[in-house]
């Protein structure tokens, strides 16, 4: 899909942009920031596509498969992911107990120090965003977002607890109340 000359020649306004957006652009500058941090710090095997495993709640005890759902990609994808944070020495991919054939993502002590990293560069960057919004109107976006996170416009998608599943397994999930007043259309 092509974007019309006459939207190509304006220049973009931030008031102008869709939520999408809104909030991909910044998370987007915060993996980048993560990745950049985390490669000053000696992590210098780690890249953007790391994370895609890397991102929270983190693959430490979690099937491959799993890491694939909350990542939107193929598990084949996932797993060479996987793969290069083994040869890396991020982690290790073992037999899950009393589950079969099934496996399991294990960070090693260099993974856990990679991960607790993470946290220290997004503690730092909550700061910069605290100095640069002015502690209140932070608060006020995290709090916000929190909302979002817990509310119903998001929870029937959100996969990084494993409450979103593949399309099929949706359909067993039960449908959330409509509000009175408005039509399902």
């Amino acid at each position: 899909m092509s974007i019309p000359s006459s939207k190509k020649s304006r220049p973009l306004k931030t008031g102008d942009m869709l939520i999408g957006a809104l909030l991909r652009v910044p998370a987007q500058a915060i993996h980048r920031r993560i990745i950049q941090d985390l490669n000053a710090a000696g992590f210098e095997e780690l890249s953007l596509p790391h994370i895609a495993v890397l991102q929270f709640p983190g693959p430490d005890g979690v099937r491959p498969s799993t890491l694939a759902e909350r990542a939107g990609m193929s598990k084949q994808a996932m797993n060479r992911l996987l793969g290069s944070l083994e040869d890396s020495g991020y982690l290790l991919r073992s037999d899950a107990p009393d589950e079969g054939r099934a496996r399991v993502v294990r960070f090693t002590r260099r993974g856990h120090a990679a991960y607790d990293k993470i946290h220290d560069i997004l503690r730092d960057i909550e700061r910069e965003w605290s100095a640069e919004l002015g502690s209140k109107d932070f608060a006020q976006l995290k709090e916000l977002l929190a909302r979002v996170w817990d509310s119903p416009l998001i929870r029937s998608v959100r996969v990084c607890d494993g409450s979103a599943l593949h399309p099929r397994a949706r359909k067993r999930m039960p449908r959330a109340p409509q509000r009175s007043g408005r039509s399902a259309g």
